[in-house]
């Protein structure tokens, strides 16, 4: 497909409320869309990576500066056929996987506009609808964060996901547990824990959660092995897999009985397909996580979620649970059921708000393809 523009925006958008977890608290997200024009199509891609480089080593500007400097003109100049030929073309510019997966998810979503299908179909999705569940971040007081859950569960999410850390977990979990014992319940520590809290992490069974999402170093496998061997409560790694090899090796080293997949950290569809069916085939079920996206990340994840193995709720919650007004219409939903339909029109299926868009940007630079060609 011919490149006629990669168009990069930064929009600033404000979270209905403060979400706070180990890292700290996130008030209003930078958000770096990416928009490329081609022959007529338009497809868009967000990039996940946060205001700082805490989640991972990239940042909002970081992901500008690769994007600009390196893989923006590696694409222009070297146009793929199809969204799987992006890591190829990418393939000298090592990690930036967040930056990277901007640029591939938008492909993706012009091929399936070229196709006339459904970003959803063009994946192998299979699914007409997929479960939803929410994750919560940590609260100013439990009674705080247990009537944001009355609220979650009474919009019908299939599973509550509570960010924990030292000393917000087990009095937390005991609580939740007490007022909805029959709840799917599940905890995220983003790393917050260390291997001399296996003693403490181990009462952490008692509350029949549904999993322990990385709770030691961001980069481990071997730790979380020594770890699962004394849990009864699944692992899910998050940070950790980045890719299909890693996949491969916390199977293979029994670091984990669950994946959590996410489009940015692993580098794009591509990628995040890989990873899948690494799991599948070895009877490990995944999940698609979030990373506080607008409606275009959103729409992306959605269609991730149609895959065979998302046999998990994930973290794909509705617009308005983080903004006020999102950039997609129609804006996501959720039903009473927990459930997101799944678009069937060409592409992402939500129309980008274009004039929203424009509103809200603070940043824009243009690559043209013709000024990329030496």
């Amino acid at each position: 497909m011919r490149i006629d523009a990669i168009i990069l925006r930064e929009l600033h958008l404000p979270l209905v409320r403060p979400f706070e977890t180990s890292f700290g608290v996130t008030r209003e997200r930078r958000i770096l869309l990416a928009e490329i024009r081609s022959e007529g199509l338009i497809g868009w891609g967000e990039c996940t990576a946060g205001e700082r480089p805490f989640f991972s080593g990239e940042s909002t500007d970081s992901a500008w500066q690769a994007i600009v400097s390196e893989l923006g003109p590696m694409l222009a100049s070297e146009p793929p056929a199809h969204g799987g030929e992006c890591p190829r073309i990418f393939r000298q510019v090592r990690d930036n996987r967040m930056a990277k997966a901007t640029l591939e998810n938008a492909i993706w979503d012009i091929e399936a506009q070229r196709e006339g299908i459904s970003l959803s179909q063009l994946l192998g999705g299979v699914r007409d609808v997929i479960p939803c569940g929410v994750s919560l971040g940590i609260e100013s007081s439990i009674p705080e964060l247990l009537a944001v859950i009355e609220k979650e569960l009474a919009a019908g999410y299939q599973r509550i996901k509570l960010k924990c850390k030292p000393g917000w977990d087990v009095e937390v979990f005991d609580r939740v547990r007490n007022r909805w014992p029959a709840i799917t319940l599940s905890c995220d520590a983003n790393s917050a824990y260390k291997l001399r809290d296996a003693d403490h992490l181990v009462t952490f069974d008692a509350f029949d959660l549904l999993m322990i999402e990385q709770p030691l170093w961001h980069d481990d496998f071997y730790y979380h092995s020594m770890l699962q061997k004394r849990l009864n409560t699944p692992i899910c790694l998050d940070e950790s897999i980045r890719n299909r090899r890693d996949a491969l090796a916390a199977i293979e080293m029994e670091s984990c009985r669950i994946i959590n997949i996410k489009l940015g950290r692993v580098g794009g569809f591509s990628e995040a397909i890989a990873v899948h069916n690494a799991a599948q085939e070895r009877g490990i079920p995944v999940w698609c996580g979030g990373m506080l996206e607008s409606g275009v990340g959103r729409s992306h994840n959605i269609a991730l979620s149609t895959l065979e193995n998302f046999t998990l709720p994930g973290d794909v919650s509705a617009s308005a649970r983080y903004w006020r007004e999102d950039i997609v219409e129609p804006e996501i939903t959720v039903s009473s059921a927990g459930e997101i339909a799944i678009p069937d029109s060409p592409g992402r299926g939500y129309e980008v708000r274009t004039d929203l868009v424009e509103r809200l940007t603070v940043r824009k630079e243009t690559i043209r393809a013709f000024e990329m060609v030496a």
